[in-house]
């Protein structure tokens, strides 16, 4: 097992318990996103004799994100959309009520509003511990963002994050010592993705695919100027994204700019990802930052051939370039030679399909997720 999938001992291993952690997740609202998909699945899966969940949502009231409720996990939604406003103070006392009757012993927050409502209230509450969890390299957090950040930071025990540079920025940027920040990797639910035939580029019509959301840093727009100049080459592509979000707009005014019709197709969101992916022939990821992907982890339990862009841990999980092709983040020349050199060789790109697959069934399972969470949740009890 490489240095990357190594156990960290942050923790003690998990010992039986008496009674199970209660852990309290809290977070906006759902969705189909990448961190709302896994903090779903882990709340699924946890083992409820070692773990027993609870989710706060601080609003919630939309049908998606009622319609993804998990159905064995009390659920309490705030109906809060701004942080500041006289809902939120009766809010926190709603929460405070949820808290006495389920008496959580951790709570693990997500994004930015969560923790800063959520933290304080908890340490007031008797919560005796607070996990706050930033699964990305902190790209985006402007001054304020990181103001707030310095007043929630005082009722924050521990902050996790799901990659090695993920911890770095955090210990760098936001001054945590590197013992209050803890490593723990995402999973996918391979069975999702069992019985997927192997990729063929030599079918008349190869297909390229992405999952994103459409937002500036996966670089949608950048992927549709390379689509245009790798359809000038290969005219047997087609280009589908699956994902939407507050770009869509500016995508749709490029796409009719570049003149790319039915070649390059926006699905917009896609509830059965395992189904869309099962219709590409080659995946990419073309982001200018990332933490651990989960798209990426997705196109490699589905046997994709997988081209990615060099940022986050993308070569790592990708094992240097043994289960997909690696390319420079900003360099579109790269991704379109890479998707010449595939289309060139077919059984290359059956054999980095073939090699990513076992890499995830045997080291980025969803159990195998669950298992570190499960073991993290008790030592920290």
């Amino acid at each position: 097992m490489s240095a990357l999938l190594a156990p960290r001992r942050v923790f003690p291993t998990r010992t039986p318990v008496a009674q199970p952690v209660r852990v309290c997740f809290m977070i906006d609202r759902l969705s189909r996103a990448g961190t709302e998909s896994q903090l779903l699945a882990l709340i699924r899966e946890l083992d409820r004799s070692q773990v027993q969940p609870t989710l706060v949502l601080l609003d919630g009231e939309d049908d998606l994100s009622r319609a993804l409720e998990p159905a064995d996990c009390p659920v309490i939604r705030l109906g809060v959309r701004k942080l500041f406003s006289g809902r939120a103070v009766s809010a926190a006392r709603r929460l405070r009520a949820f808290w006495r009757e389920h008496r959580p012993d951790v709570l693990q927050v997500y994004f930015l509003d969560a923790a800063y409502l959520g933290a304080p209230l908890a340490k007031l509450c008797g919560v005796k511990q607070v996990v706050r969890v930033r699964n990305n390299l902190g790209y985006w957090l402007t001054r304020k963002h990181r103001a707030m950040g310095r007043i929630v930071k005082p009722f924050v025990d521990l902050t996790l994050t799901n990659t090695d540079a993920g911890k770095q920025a955090i210990v760098a940027s936001d001054r945590v010592p590197a013992g209050r920040v803890a490593v723990l990797e995402n999973g996918v639910d391979t069975a999702r993705f069992k019985r997927f035939m192997l990729p063929d580029l030599t079918k008349p019509r190869v297909r390229v695919g992405c999952v994103a959301n459409l937002r500036p840093v996966k670089n949608i727009d950048g992927l549709m100027r390379i689509a245009k100049a790798a359809l000038a080459k290969f005219p047997k592509l087609v280009f589908e994204v699956a994902g939407d979000g507050e770009q869509r707009d500016e995508l749709e005014r490029l796409h009719a700019e570049l003149g790319l019709g039915d070649r390059f197709v926006l699905r917009g969101s896609v509830s059965d990802v395992a189904g869309f992916l099962r219709t590409v022939d080659v995946a990419v990821l073309p982001s200018h930052s990332e933490g651990m992907s989960n798209a990426l982890l997705e196109y490699m339990a589905a046997g994709r051939a997988v081209i990615a862009t060099d940022v986050g841990v993308n070569a790592k999980l990708l094992d240097d370039g043994k289960c997909g092709v690696i390319v420079p983040a900003g360099d579109p020349n790269a991704m379109v030679e890479a998707m010449g050199a595939l289309l060139a060789n077919p059984l290359r790109a059956a054999g980095y399909g073939s090699a990513a697959r076992r890499r995830v069934d045997a080291e980025y399972s969803r159990v195998a997720m669950t298992k570190r969470f499960e073991t993290f949740y008790c030592g920290l009890v």
